[in-house]
């Protein structure tokens, strides 16, 4: 098959980025996968994000950045992981922010893209069901968009597209769609926590866990800790 649409796909591992792969391949794309060592937590997801690959037969580049020089996060550094409510204020932003991340792997993405001639950059961030992070913001999006296609030969001569696909889907939508076109979800790992098991006590279990229940369904994965929404809906 001759692809006319390449693209680039951060690849975490988790849930929302095997999503978009998945969209993107359904819509013709040919894909680069780009995973991120920056010294995180729960390098588990780099494992996630190899299977995932593998599942679709992309190539996957792993690309290493220390992101613990810079700190600031329960997730690059030994504070602990908050963990246990998602009825925080809108603009709370918690510790497993980790500082400038997503400015930081996007500029990445485009300069291999750029090098490649791949146009398009996709990432699975999500502005509804997700923790707070400025970096998951619309707004931002839109400015690092316009930010590439004027500080960029590639962006100036050919333009840039950052794609965005879930940004307005909640997570029990997200979850639905990607049900819907095969994504395997059984080979996902959202816990910031970084074991085997998911703990389902951090933000980003509990929010997987409720997207699931929303959907009306089963989560695949396996957890240490099932929250009492979930274990009422299903156990």
């Amino acid at each position: 098959m001759v692809h006319e649409k390449k693209g680039i796909v951060l690849m975490s591992g988790g849930l929302d980025s095997a999503t978009v792969t998945g969209i993107a391949l359904n819509e013709g794309y040919e894909l680069l996968a780009l995973s991120f060592d920056y010294g995180q937590r729960h390098k588990i997801e780099i494992e996630k994000a190899k299977e995932i690959a593998g599942h679709y037969s992309l190539e996957h580049k792993i690309f290493r950045i220390d992101l613990t020089q810079v700190g600031g996060s329960s997730l690059t550094s030994d504070i602990d992981v908050e963990s246990g409510s998602l009825s925080r204020a809108h603009n709370y932003i918690p510790n497993t922010y980790v500082p400038s991340r997503n400015i930081i792997f996007i500029t990445i993405a485009s300069s291999i893209a750029e090098v490649r001639g791949i146009e398009t950059i996709f990432i699975g961030a999500n502005a509804l069901d997700y923790s707070g992070y400025p970096d998951c913001r619309p707004e931002f999006f839109n400015s690092m968009r316009d930010t590439l296609n004027k500080g960029t030969k590639f962006g100036t001569l050919n333009g840039f597209n950052l794609e965005v696909p879930l940004q307005y889907l909640k997570k029990s939508e997200i979850i639905k769609l990607g049900t819907s076109i095969g994504v395997p979800y059984e080979l996902t790992h959202s816990c910031y926590l970084g074991k085997e098991k998911a703990c389902g006590k951090c933000d980003s279990c509990l929010l997987r866990l409720r997207g699931f229940m929303e959907a009306g369904i089963d989560d695949p994965v396996e957890y240490e800790f099932l929250p009492e929404f979930y274990k009422k809906k299903w156990k």
